[in-house]
């Protein structure tokens, strides 16, 4: 992997059972860039993305995320995998946060637990945090008292507090009501614009043809297509990429 790499897989294979969600998935994400997946539903978008961060573990395959790389085609030992989780974080769907904890301390938590932090000074960025994703004034309410957009920038903040050397997001706005998708996109491209490296999940493909720099395209395990918006949106070469987008972007 080159220095100017953040992501590279290789290969990666990953089975449910007798399903076989990825079958030989290859691609890499340039160190400061935002990278889109797009695809029909179950065409394993979200199993990818997972297998960035070992929330779900590649049967078989080289990843490397940051500066760790993990052949998974032998024995991976906890320690590898603790290190190799510490190098993304990841958005959820449907936000996670601890419902038993404010959004100031949803943000702290992994830094002072995970990374043992002193907590004064993880506060202190967590505060910057949620000023840059405009929630500094909600530090003290708890998930119940926010809109779903709030959670989700909320999410958004809490990832960006580990450092991580790439940012997952699994359809960040899948869960959102219309009027609250715009405030998240608005954050993803404000963290775009900064030069974090981004790998994102979405069905918003206009989002995708203004932010990302590179979209993979995916259908049934595999990456059919992968190049810039214009090429992949734009101009698609394959009819599949072609018949997904004309649905998408015409549905009537």
């Amino acid at each position: 992997m080159t220095t100017d790499t953040c992501v590279a897989a290789r290969e990666v294979h990953k089975s449910f059972g007798p399903l076989e969600v990825l079958k030989g998935v290859s691609f890499t994400v340039a160190r400061g860039s935002a990278t889109a997946i797009i695809g029909p539903s179950g065409s394993g978008k979200t199993t990818l993305l997972r297998t960035l961060n070992a929330l779900d573990v590649a049967d078989s395959g080289v990843i490397t995320v940051g500066d760790v790389e993990i052949d998974f085609a032998r024995p991976v030992s906890k320690d590898q995998l603790r290190r190799y989780r510490a190098q993304s974080g990841f958005v959820f769907q449907a936000h996670n946060l601890f419902p038993h904890m404010t959004v100031l301390q949803n943000v702290t938590e992994g830094p002072v637990v995970a990374q043992r932090r002193p907590r004064d000074e993880v506060e202190a960025e967590a505060l910057e945090l949620l000023d840059q994703v405009g929630l500094k004034d909600k530090r003290d309410a708890y998930p119940f008292q926010l809109s779903g957009g709030q959670q989700q920038r909320v999410g958004i903040a809490r990832a960006l507090a580990l450092k991580p050397k790439v940012v997952l997001f699994d359809e960040p706005t899948s869960a959102l009501d219309p009027e609250l998708v715009g405030e998240v996109l608005g954050v993803i491209r404000d963290l775009a614009v900064q030069g974090w490296t981004l790998v994102v999940v979405t069905h918003e493909i206009q989002f995708a043809r203004g932010v990302s720099d590179q979209v993979l395209f995916t259908d049934q395990g595999v990456i059919l297509e992968q190049g810039s918006p214009a090429e992949v949106i734009g101009d698609p070469k394959e009819e599949r990429t072609r018949q997904f987008l004309q649905r998408i972007l015409n549905p009537l």
